[in-house]
């Protein structure tokens, strides 16, 4: 479903933040990306949403070279990821409930239809009895978890999740997993950047290692997994 071909990325001042990467990533396959800080985790994920453009190579979704997407198409392409960001990216002014609202307002979805879904959302993430909450008024793993209700709210295909376990005790950090490993089971492509290795091999899935901007390994998943994984 995703495939990066020799793809490269460097940015003004000579930073190479990706240099050279090959990997697919099948549909309805659930991977981890590991590596250093600095190693290109992020600047990989921002490439699959179109956040970022390579500098060199091809990134394809569904077959489709999206490094050459026109920009007026972009918007379609992002409701069909959801990204969960390490700063969690939440409108400070808004209670939770608008924020985790926000995508379905954009795709023009029903009132009703948006109340359930979000109150489903937030029921999933714990959050239910922070609807009328604002942003400043949660905790570190709080707010995390409200960004990883909006990122599931418009039902995308294929989810991206950007340390997503950073800001939460080790309870909340099995849990979190536990909902990603429920998404992929109804078919959602989930690609997660951690540093968390203790999880990450207690999870038995495909793992990518980044170093200095490069896949150095592609470590398939463990014995008993339900991944698809592949080396690509």
């Amino acid at each position: 479903m995703i495939t990066f071909e020799h793809v490269g990325k460097r940015y003004p001042g000579g930073i190479q933040a990706v240099s050279d990467v090959n990997f697919h990533l099948e549909r309805g396959e659930l991977a981890f990306l590991t590596g250093h800080s600095g190693a290109g985790k992020s600047t990989l994920l921002r490439l699959i949403a179109l956040l970022e453009r390579p500098s060199r190579g091809q990134v394809l979704f569904d077959g489709r070279n999206v490094s050459k997407l026109a920009r007026r198409h972009i918007p379609y392409l992002r409701r069909r990821i959801g990204v969960i960001f390490q700063d969690h990216r939440l409108l400070t002014d808004k209670r939770v409930f608008d924020n985790v609202a926000l995508p379905l307002l954009i795709a023009g979805v029903s009132f009703g239809e948006i109340q359930r879904r979000v109150r489903a959302a937030l029921d999933k993430v714990g959050l239910l009895d922070k609807e009328a909450m604002y942003p400043p008024m949660l905790s570190g793993g709080e707010q995390q978890r409200v960004g990883i209700a909006r990122a599931i709210i418009g039902r995308p295909p294929v989810l991206l999740a950007d340390e997503p376990t950073g800001n939460l005790d080790p309870v909340l950090s099995e849990q979190l997993m536990n909902t990603f490993l429920q998404l992929n089971e109804t078919g959602v492509t989930v690609l997660i950047a951690s540093h968390d290795l203790d999880l990450v091999r207690r999870l038995r899935r495909r793992v990518l290692v980044l170093a200095n901007g490069e896949i150095i390994d592609d470590v398939a998943a463990g014995p008993g997994s339900t991944s698809g994984a592949r080396d690509g």
